[in-house]
This record gives C-alpha cells, structure tokens and sequence, in this order.
C-alpha cells in the first residue's frame, strides 16, 4: 500500500512537472466562460490584445499569450515555432481547455491554422487576423516550400546589427505594418527589446511554415478579418490562392486598415469578432 502510494505522489509529481516546464510562452488568464485562446503576432507582446480583452472576458476566459523572445519571456532553443505549437497543445490538453476558440493576429494565426491542422478535434473555431498559411509566398516568387537555412547573410546582418540600426528598420516597418501612429509607438516599443536571436531565427521559422495543403485537415469554422494594403484587389487574390484548399472559410475585409486591423479598424474589429464568438 505504501509503494502505490508512493508512485501516485511520483506520477503527480511527474504531470505537474511536465505542465510547469513549458518554457515557450507565458500566459495571462482574464474573465469566466468558454475559453478563448489570443496569439499576438511576431514581436508583440500579449497585451495587442489588451482591448479586445477588455471586452471578452466579460463572458469568456482569455488566455492571453506572449511567446518565448518576447516582452519579458526569456527566449527558448530554437526550433522556436515547433516548440511553441507542441506547448500549446499541451497546455490546452492539460487545463482541459474543451472546445476553445482561437484567436491570432499575423504569425499567431498562421500558429492557429496549424494547431488546428494537427488537432483537427481539439478546438471550436478559429479567428484569424491577417495571417497566411504561407508568408515566404509573398516574398519569394514562385515559391514552392523550400528552406530557408537559419545560417544566411541576412540572418548575419541583422544578428550584427546595432540596436540604433535595429530600431531604425523596426520603425519603418510599422508605419508600413499600423496607420495608427500612437499604437505605432507601442508596436515599436516591443520590437525595440525583442531577443534578437529569436527575432532572426523565429521569423525564419514562420518563413518555412507551409500550410496550403496542410489546411485542408481543418473541420471547423474559420473566420478571417483581413486588411486591405495595399489595396483590396491584391490582398483578395491572395487571400483566394492561399486559402484554396480550406474547406470552410469566411472572409471579411476591413477598410483603410493596415496589418494591425484591431488598431486601424477597432470599432469594426471587435463588431466582428463579437458576431463570431458569441
């Protein structure tokens, strides 16, 4: 009696272990109901979502999450996104999080199709915020998979580049990326103290992330808020060639929006994402 008791405390021991070792992101937890899950983008940090949480944790349990590099979460060993989507699926498994919402703006809704992809059953629906199966396919022409190596002369370049430098690139980048200049601080703010490791090597992750055909596993509704620049016409058809082998999507484009469409279009935003959670 005393040995199987024993090895009950070792087992416990060993499950809460396993759940307190995930390294790959922090979690802050807000309101009651049915659980939602917010990825921010490459970056930034958990509270892009500030706003919108205001709002849904009045009738759902936000899980806001900010990834390992970022904000003040100590950065991880690469393969960073890998690691990422593993730990998810077990915090989610874990805490029992039953038939969850996602929600990711950018690279955290790329993370939501592949979660999604892989876990077919796990989750009640998806909330994607201007985010592609595919980003390397809007860079590179033509392009069909291929790795890109985390060793490259750009990886170098930004790696040896100077914080002034780096604040310098990051700046001209958000006014391309938010037309709301005091939310552009707050984007610029994040970027200014990422981990530069993670800053290379995890966008090199999400450049090599391929979902067009991978989304085709998806069986639940998914719901895409897209931005419009440079100009609708371009982003409809890349929303149509990226998204062809989804089985159930429904696209919503919002006006004079760049690619942070919960600050250029907040009024509009949380409309829609009130429609789809609710």
């Amino acid at each position: 009696m005393k040995t199987k008791s024993i090895l009950i405390v070792v087992f416990i021991f060993l499950i809460s272990k396993s759940v307190f070792s995930q390294t790959a992101f922090k979690v802050d937890v807000r309101g009651k109901g049915d659980p939602i899950l917010l990825f921010p983008g490459f970056g930034c940090t958990g509270e892009v979502w500030n706003e919108t949480v205001t709002e849904l944790s009045k009738k759902h349990e936000c899980h806001i999450f900010t990834f390992a590099g970022f904000g003040t979460v100590p950065p991880i060993e690469s393969p960073w996104l890998s690691t990422i989507k593993k730990q998810v699926i077990l915090y989610v498994k874990t805490k029992k999080l039953n038939n969850a919402t996602l929600m990711g703006h950018s690279l955290g809704g790329t993370l939501s199709l592949w979660l999604a992809s892989e876990e077919p059953n796990l989750f009640k629906n998806l909330i994607i915020v201007d985010a592609l199966p595919a980003s390397a396919a809007l860079m590179i022409p033509n392009y069909s998979g291929e790795a890109i190596p985390y060793e490259n002369p750009q990886s170098k370049m930004m790696l040896d580049m100077d914080q002034k430098a780096f604040r310098s690139m990051n700046t001209q980048f958000t006014s391309y990326l938010c037309l709301n200049k005091e939310k552009q601080k707050t984007i610029n703010a994040w970027m200014d103290i990422a981990d530069r490791k993670t800053y290379v090597y995890g966008y090199i992750d999400m450049l090599n992330l391929d979902l067009r055909k991978e989304i085709a596993k998806i069986k639940i509704p998914v719901v895409i808020l897209a931005a419009t620049t440079p100009d609708l016409t371009t982003v409809q058809n890349t929303y149509k060639a990226q998204y062809e082998n989804l089985p159930s999507v429904k696209i919503y484009y919002a006006a004079n929006s760049a690619h942070f469409v919960m600050y250029d279009q907040p009024e509009w935003f949380m409309e829609k994402v009130k429609l789809e959670v609710q």
